[in-house]
């Protein structure tokens, strides 16, 4: 039976806003959860440090599944020992709250879909990777393994719970990609930190898709789960098919000094490789929509809204 109420942290976001809008077109009601006073029929009061476990299990009280995509951008900020702190707290923290609040229910969700990412796995490489692959090392994997972890109240309760482990979601505008648009657009695209770096996309189309089969039909899947589409590329063929699809140039190489200075020690990340394969729901059944990375990039400039 498909949930017909759905809890949704993150909701502003790009994932949680489409998620909510394509669920609410489907006919179903969603549970938009935000941090200040609610100031719509649809938004419930939720406190992400766990402080107010009482409004956290008020918050989530009817709900049928939880989608927890809170969290501090990667990429919004340099990365000053203050901001890790932010970026990982805000997802260790409020994946706690969540998690602690789905146990303490008397009647929890089905299903609780938990934000991870593929910075889990570290850089790569050239290496494929799947969900059965360990951890790795560094800032994000160490954040991705702690977050994870702290969704553990709502499994031991019972709850089916998946850790949703996110690829470079491909979308015009929101997300990192959505920066990369008005310079290719504007002729400025090029490869990044020598091009050679394996990046791992999926079409926000089939992200959603992935996120609802999860929830209604994956019934039998728990633990991580790759959203990150079949075809990993390296970011010199990601460079190549922005060009061919904005018929734009793509002449300006970004050299990795020259990320360091604007980005600091999120430049790491964005020259390091992770060639990430989604095993788990290729196993499961799910059918990709747009399965390349040229796919995706014709299917972020066609989506509306």
């Amino acid at each position: 039976m498909e949930p017909r109420r759905i809890a949704i942290t993150g909701s502003h976001g790009l994932i949680g806003g489409a998620l909510a809008g394509t669920l609410r077109a489907e006919g179903r009601d969603v549970v938009r959860l935000v941090r200040r006073e609610p100031r719509a029929g649809d938004e419930r009061r939720w406190d992400p440090t766990g402080r107010d476990p009482e409004a956290n299990a008020a918050a989530l009280d009817g709900c049928d599944a939880v989608v927890h995509m809170a969290g501090a951008g990667v990429a919004d900020r340099r990365w000053t020992a203050r901001y890790k702190r932010v970026i990982r707290d805000s997802r260790v923290l409020g994946t706690a709250a969540v998690a602690e609040a789905i146990a303490s229910l008397a009647t929890p969700p089905r299903v609780f879909l938990s934000g991870s990412a593929i910075g889990f796995y570290g850089y790569t490489g050239d290496r494929e990777v799947d969900e059965r692959t360990p951890g790795g090392t560094g800032f994000l994997a160490d954040v991705a393994r702690d977050w994870e972890a702290a969704a553990a109240p709502a499994e031991r309760a019972g709850v089916r719970t998946v850790l949703i482990r996110t690829g470079l979601v491909v979308a015009r505008s929101g997300g990192a990609w959505g920066k990369l648009f008005p310079l290719f657009r504007a002729g400025l695209g090029g490869p990044i930190g020598g091009g050679r770096q394996y990046w791992s996309p999926i079409a926000l189309d089939d992200y959603l898709a992935a996120l609802r089969f999860l929830m209604d039909e994956a019934d039998d899947v728990s633990g991580p789960v790759n959203l990150t589409g079949p075809h990993p590329v390296t970011n010199r063929e990601a460079t190549r098919a922005m060009g061919r699809v904005l018929r734009r140039p793509t002449l300006f190489p970004v050299p990795a000094a020259v990320l360091r200075v604007v980005l600091g020690e999120f430049s790491q990340d964005v020259v390091g490789s992770q060639r990430v394969l989604p095993r788990r729901l290729l196993d499961a059944g799910f059918t990709f929509e747009h399965p390349t990375v040229e796919d995706a990039v014709r299917a972020a400039l066609a989506r509306r809204g």
